[in-house]
Parts: structure tokens; C-alpha cells; sequence
């Protein structure tokens, strides 16, 4: 499973490989898909999709491969961006590895099927590695150098929220502007003001466009204003995070802040 196809692309010692970053709502909480089994000197950690890259892979080509065999997602209709490069000589027990990491960003994804089922896992980001009164692990444990891997996409996403249109990649359309909102509490880790955050997402030029209908709640209630995505890309002014917001390794469950 460690090969993205066959015949890995190597300049003299070197093995060049892709790793993915792939972040997801599930029941509200900011979740990332891991994989089982990529590396044999430790068989029970979880490792992001990936592997090397054949002579013919393109880098973009390599990871889009990595996600359809690896996770089942052959098709990536979201956002997908080059990471950073990790070289660490001592990032891969096996060898001399260089990793160019990627980042992909999909409205809520169901759970994996078919033979894949049983090595692949979304994780909610918070319970990666938590730490325990008595020093145990109850989490996902991760290969490789992957917990830096993690932490770099993850605050990539979170911090691309505040200047970019890019949590709409995380909504299907229509969506209402409460669905917008809770991917920012899921991603920042904090409750925000919902009059605040409707000012300040219709203030941002070209953030939505409204489509002239309105949801019809399924239990009652007030229907809300649908909306899709606009034609910006940079966010002016930013929506910017509290100061208090989490990061990687703590509990992700909103908690009061001050109005967005």
C-alpha cells in the first residue's frame, strides 16, 4: 500500500514521496482521514494517504492517486493545495525519504466502505495523540514524522479561514450562513456570535451570493436565507479568529469567546 504505483522515483539515494492532508466536517468536528498500515516498523500507527511517487507521477497526480486508492476518494471536487516539503534525514526508518505534502479540504465525507473499511479512519482532530493523566495513549498514534505533517495542515486551514473564501469548500451548496458558521467553530475551536458573524460574512465582497430561497428547517422553525459560494478568493476585511482559539492536541468542543 506504501506505493502510489509502481516503480518509485528516486534521485540517487533519495525517495520522493507525497503525504495528504485531508480535513473534513463530520458531526461538527474538524476530522482528518488516516490510513493503517504504512509503515512496518510500527504496523498499529496511523499514517496520512500517501506514499512515493512512480517516474510518470506528476506531484498533484501522486497525491489525487494516494487519496482514490489509498481512502476511496477518487474524485476531489474541494481544495487542494501544495503543503510544504518535509526532509528530515530521520523521517522515515526505511531510507532517505523526501515527503512534498498537500492539503485537500471536502464538504462532509461519508465513511469509508468496501475493503478499505478496515484501514481507514476519519479521526477528529483533537484526539490525535491526547495526552493522559497516566501517560497513556487513547488516541491515533501517528507514523512517520505525520503529527508535523498534521499540525502544519491543520493550521494552514485555520488560518486560511480568516483572509480566504475557503470555508465554503467545506459546505455543499446552497448552504445557510449557520452552516457556514459552524465550520469556523469546528475549525477555530470557539462559539461565535451569529449577528457578528452574518455582518461580517455579507460586509466581505463577493464571500456569498444569496440564491433567492430559503431552508425549510425539518423540525419547524424560521426558514433561513440559502446562500452559494461567490467569485472571491482573498477576504476583505478578513474574518479574523479569537485570540483564545485551539490548536492541535486539545479539546476541540466550542467554548465561549468574544463576538466574532
Amino acid at each position: 500500500m506504501e506505493s502510489t504505483s509502481s516503480g518509485a522515483a528516486r534521485l540517487g539515494e533519495i525517495a520522493v514521496s507525497v503525504d495528504v492532508v485531508l480535513l473534513t466536517l463530520r458531526a461538527g468536528r474538524l476530522s482528518i482521514l488516516l490510513v493503517a498500515g504504512r509503515d512496518p516498523h510500527d504496523p498499529l500507527a496511523w499514517a496520512l494517504p500517501g506514499g512515493r511517487i512512480a517516474i510518470t507521477d506528476s506531484l498533484e497526480g501522486a497525491a489525487r492517486k494516494a487519496l482514490a486508492d489509498q481512502a476511496g476518494v477518487g474524485r476531489l471536487p474541494g481544495h487542494l493545495e501544495q503543503l510544504r516539503t518535509y526532509g528530515d534525514p530521520r523521517r522515515d526508518s526505511r531510507g532517505r525519504v523526501v515527503s512534498v505534502g498537500y492539503l485537500a479540504l471536502l464538504p462532509d465525507l461519508p465513511r469509508p466502505a468496501g475493503g478499505i473499511a478496515d484501514r481507514v479512519r476519519w479521526w477528529p482532530v483533537e484526539d490525535l495523540n491526547p495526552s493522559t493523566p497516566d501517560g497513556s495513549d487513547e488516541g491515533a498514534r501517528l507514523a512517520f514524522d505525520h503529527a508535523v505533517i498534521v499540525a502544519d495542515g491543520v493550521e494552514r486551514a485555520r488560518a486560511k479561514l480568516e483572509y480566504t473564501s475557503l470555508a465554503a469548500a467545506f459546505v455543499d451548496e446552497p448552504f445557510t450562513l449557520a452552516e457556514l458558521r459552524r465550520v469556523y467553530e469546528a475549525a477555530w475551536g470557539v462559539a461565535l456570535d451569529p449577528p457578528n458573524f452574518r455582518r461580517k460574512v455579507l460586509s466581505a465582497p463577493g464571500f456569498v451570493q444569496p440564491v433567492g430561497e430559503r431552508s425549510v428547517p425539518p423540525g419547524g422553525g424560521r426558514p433561513a436565507e440559502l446562500y452559494r459560494r461567490g467569485d472571491a478568493v482573498i477576504l476583505s476585511p478578513p474574518l479574523l479568529r479569537p485570540a483564545h482559539a485551539t490548536t492541535i492536541g486539545t479539546s476541540g468542543s466550542p467554548t465561549p469567546g468574544p463576538p466574532a
